[in-house]
């Protein structure tokens, strides 16, 4: 049996690649200068920004201290919280600003709508000449015109009553409805990416740690073999499979680099209009966050969801532009009041008449015949109120599958997160016996190295786990509104 020697394989990640881990950025190199701001856990780090409150107090003792400590926290990444994630993405975002316009525009197009149904006043100017007659230059040309000279400057007031203009306007407001509908839709999804790109880093940063410490066991492991074999107690074969798993965790290492590099990258696209990458994270991935009764979902769900609201104003718009089609059927009545001068000069007293004056016209419009185009548009508005009504039945049917789905989602992912919090533990605590087996000459190299893969693995699933979880309570939120928090 082998000599029994002191356990080195489950020695702590070094401080170094915690602090990589934690605070990395463009500022890296600044902050390892700056030892009480940039040496810290990712939780100290991320507060770095408001730890320098208390430093204003020292500028006025230590002038040159306090312009250094100035400097660092300049440096110092950002903090971001969640909300502080979800705010920026709403406020750079081109494609949620771009339903938030459109939702904007048809909030005006419901304005203009409703100036239509209200009377207008305009003042209008006009002179007309017309070519004097043969007989004493009194008449003209033209029987229709007045005098050769004539000046025209009235005020007119418009107004046109019909049933068409006022389903219109409900038409139209109905879209905005609509529009607003959406763009809260729209606001939702961008929370579900924005969670799932934020918690995405958070796991990045977790799992680069576990590699580090794989990586760290397999070198350890490589030089144990090696020098076992150095003093003829195992073969060379176990040397070769500890390099071997000594390089894949180097790879595995690397590999969880680039994702840490490429989460960090996909996440400053959303949040900064700059292109930042000096931030960290305010958020723990693995605090605890309830998840909500499924009565209240429900609750939530059915009084405030925007694809119902999407749904159910459409139909009424549909509704709407039947009305408005039909109107077409309908007489509609044009009022016009005028007041101002008509006169063959241009003032309000010529040859001792009173020029200024008012006259009305009343026009009623009644339509006979167009050849079927009305029937046509009622026709074509129908056919949309049957689809309105077939998408807004989908919708329901949908919301309660969604309902039921996204729940079960959410309740598996809560549940799993004990298992998979133990199996990282035990899976832990396995390879550290399992080296401890096989220095004492009780177990074989390929012991070793399943433990090293099951501790990988289970490191790796508690962390997609826990970012999981976080998605689902992201996905729920569509429905409810409400995006529950610890």
């Amino acid at each position: 049996m082998r000599s029994t020697r002191v356990n080195t394989m489950g020695r702590p990640v070094t401080l170094a690649v915690a602090i990589f881990v934690a605070c990395s950025g463009p500022a890296r190199a600044q902050q390892d200068a700056e030892p009480a701001i940039g040496q810290e856990t990712a939780a100290t780090c991320c507060q770095s920004t408001d730890s320098t409150a208390g430093s204003e107090n020292v500028q006025s003792a230590a002038p040159s201290a306090a312009s250094s400590a100035s400097a660092a926290v300049s440096d110092a990444p950002l903090c971001l919280t969640l909300e502080d994630a979800l705010a920026r993405a709403r406020k750079y975002n081109p494609q949620f600003q771009s339903v938030v316009t459109d939702a904007a525009i048809a909030h005006q197009d419901s304005k203009q709508s409703l100036a239509s149904l209200l009377p207008s006043v305009n003042y209008d100017n006009s002179f007309i000449y017309t070519q004097p007659g043969r007989v004493n230059g009194g008449s003209v040309r033209f029987i229709a015109n007045n005098t050769p000279h004539e000046y025209i400057s009235q005020a007119d007031i418009h107004e046109t009553i019909g049933v068409a203009e006022i389903a219109n306007f409900r038409r139209v407001s109905a879209v905005a409805a609509v529009a607003k509908a959406r763009a809260d839709i729209a606001s939702r999804g961008l929370t579900v990416a924005v969670v799932q790109l934020y918690y995405a880093l958070a796991a990045a940063k977790a799992k680069l740690l576990a590699a580090q410490q794989t990586a760290d066991e397999g070198e350890t492991f490589r030089k144990l073999t090696t020098k076992l074999e150095n003093g003829g107690e195992v073969a060379h074969s176990d040397t070769i499979k500890a390099g071997l798993q000594a390089e894949d965790r180097r790879r595995q290492l690397k590999e969880a680099q680039l994702a840490l590099v490429n989460a960090r990258l996909d996440l400053a696209v959303v949040l900064f209009p700059d292109f930042n990458t000096n931030f960290d994270l305010a958020e723990d991935l693995h605090a605890v966050t309830p998840l909500p009764r499924l009565e209240e979902v429900q609750q939530q769900a059915g009084r405030d969801n925007p694809e119902m609201r999407a749904a159910l104003e459409t139909v009424r718009e549909a509704g709407y532009e039947v009305t408005a089609a039909r109107a077409g059927y309908l007489p509609s009545l044009s009022l016009d009041y005028f007041y101002g001068i008509d006169a063959p000069n241009f003032a309000t007293h010529s040859q001792g008449f009173q020029n200024l004056g008012y006259s009305a016209v009343a026009t009623l419009n009644i339509p006979i015949w167009n050849w079927g185009a009305t029937q046509s548009r009622v026709k074509q508005a129908e056919l949309r109120r049957e689809q309105s009504k077939r998408e807004l039945s989908y919708a329901q049917r949908k919301l309660l599958a969604e309902l039921q789905s996204l729940y079960t989602e959410a309740q598996t992912a809560l549940d799993e997160q004990a298992g998979l919090e133990r199996a990282s533990k035990l899976a832990a605590e396995s390879l550290r016996l399992t080296t401890l087996r096989y220095q004492n000459g009780e177990g074989t190299v390929l012991d070793v190295v399943d433990a090293q893969t099951a501790f990988a693995t289970a490191s790796a699933a508690y962390q997609d786990g826990a970012v999981r979880y976080q998605v689902a309570l992201a996905n729920l939120q569509t429905l409810t509104g409400v995006l529950p928090r610890p």
